[in-house]
């Protein structure tokens, strides 16, 4: 079995890995921007603007689940309903930010948002994007025999 772009799972694991960067990429940029502090760091949650010291909001780890999960459900929840439960992942991964002090609650809901986002528009193309930027759109994958 080959598991490259032009397979359907092949497809969704390229699109996870566009969503996954495309979304990392925004949320550093905003943790810089936005420099907010941590719950950690302070107890004021609007603690905004406050320099390279603090990188609170989004939450990159969240985002990063859902940018995820996101292809993976649109591609697949028609077939297989169960996907629907790897949403599981992001939000256990922001209740655990919270537990832990390391983010305010809007800082994983706007993470779950911008890797959700970024996991819709990565289904939209068709062609991923990085599979679009290889040398004539040569694609790697997995094959197993037996």
């Amino acid at each position: 079995m080959a598991l490259g772009a032009n397979d359907p799972l092949g497809r969704t694991l390229w699109q996870t890995i566009d969503a996954s960067v495309g979304s990392a990429l925004v949320a550093q940029a905003a943790k810089y921007a936005f420099s907010r502090e941590r719950p950690g760091q302070s107890n004021d949650p609007n603690a905004w603007f406050k320099g390279r010291c603090c990188q609170s909001f989004p939450s990159g780890e969240v985002t990063l689940q859902a940018a995820f999960v996101t292809p993976i459900i649109a591609n697949e929840h028609a077939e297989h309903p169960w996907v629907w439960a790897l949403e599981a992942l992001p939000v256990y991964d922001a209740i655990a930010r919270m537990k832990v002090q390391a983010h305010w609650q809007t800082d994983v809901l706007a993470g779950f948002a911008l890797g959700t986002g970024f996991g819709i528009l990565a289904t939209k193309r068709e062609t991923p994007f990085f599979v679009s930027i290889l040398p004539g759109g040569v694609t790697a994958g997995i094959h197993e025999t037996f």
